[in-house]
């Protein structure tokens, strides 16, 4: 699944090539919005907020999650696509240029004075304008008992992080990701953390994974070799623990295990 700066490179692209163009094609081809119309609207803003990403007209915000597969590619108006059409989720045309959505998770078309409804659940924006530190470690520090490779990943925490980010983040703090919150040295220095590998990430890419998808490799740092495990995953409101199958990886020496 992208990660936050994916989304955000995302929405820089298609802000170059939609913002201040009039739509000349809309094609929503999921079956709520597969009436909506909104040829002759201005693109004003495209922007992210976390994973998700908002195409801002003069009358509608059409929010999109790219989930697992999903991913916007533009083209010059008639370009052949280079992914199959029936995958194909919004098609959105200029006089000179076609945005399309493929196997897109998430597709909405909402009024501009809702958008925040797609947004209201989330913790604070990693790559955003108004990102606010303490209250990621606010949030973070409501389920103490929560280890904190599973406490990253929650988007109700802070928004943006994924299962890379959260390996490199937990490596760079030389924390295991069994640590329970309330157990982390300095839930500020890793909420800083977060915030500065996204932003080198989207701003400076491509970032270069220091333990993600390094397993059985020495470790930079000390020479260990990596390690990757599932992490069985806590639901807050009901303390049910589920397994997920994306593995956290972790340097066994520089991130000792909690006792």
């Amino acid at each position: 699944m992208p990660e936050g700066d994916k989304v955000f490179l995302t929405a820089r692209r298609l802000r170059l090539a939609l913002v201040g163009k009039t739509l000349v094609r809309s094609d929503f081809r999921v079956p709520r919005y597969a009436t909506v119309d909104l040829v002759g609207d201005l693109v004003e803003e495209v922007g992210s907020y976390g994973k998700h990403l908002f195409i801002r007209t003069t009358t509608a915000s059409i929010h999109t999650h790219l989930k697992m597969e999903g991913v916007w590619r533009t083209y010059c108006a008639g370009e052949r696509w280079t992914r199959p059409r029936v995958t194909a989720r919004v098609v959105l045309g200029t006089d000179d240029t076609e945005a399309v959505g493929f196997s897109l998770g998430t597709v909405e078309v909402l009024r501009r004075a809702d958008e925040h409804t797609a947004t209201d659940h989330l913790g604070p924006d990693l790559l955003g304008a108004n990102w606010d530190a303490a209250e990621a470690v606010r949030r973070l520090a409501r389920h103490p008992a929560q280890p904190v490779g599973l406490a990253l990943l929650d988007q109700r925490n802070l928004a943006g992080i994924g299962n890379i980010y959260r390996s490199e983040v937990c490596f760079l703090r030389k924390v295991h990701p069994a640590t329970p919150i309330d157990a982390v040295p300095d839930l500020l220095a890793l909420v800083n953390e977060a915030h500065r590998v996204l932003t080198e990430a989207a701003h400076r890419p491509p970032w270069r994974a220091l333990v993600y998808g390094r397993q059985r490799r020495p470790c930079q740092r000390c020479g260990a070799l990596i390690e990757v495990r599932p992490l069985g995953e806590t639901n807050p409101a009901s303390d049910r623990i589920t397994q997920r199958e994306r593995g956290i990886y972790y340097c066994p020496r520089c991130q000792p295990e909690p006792a």
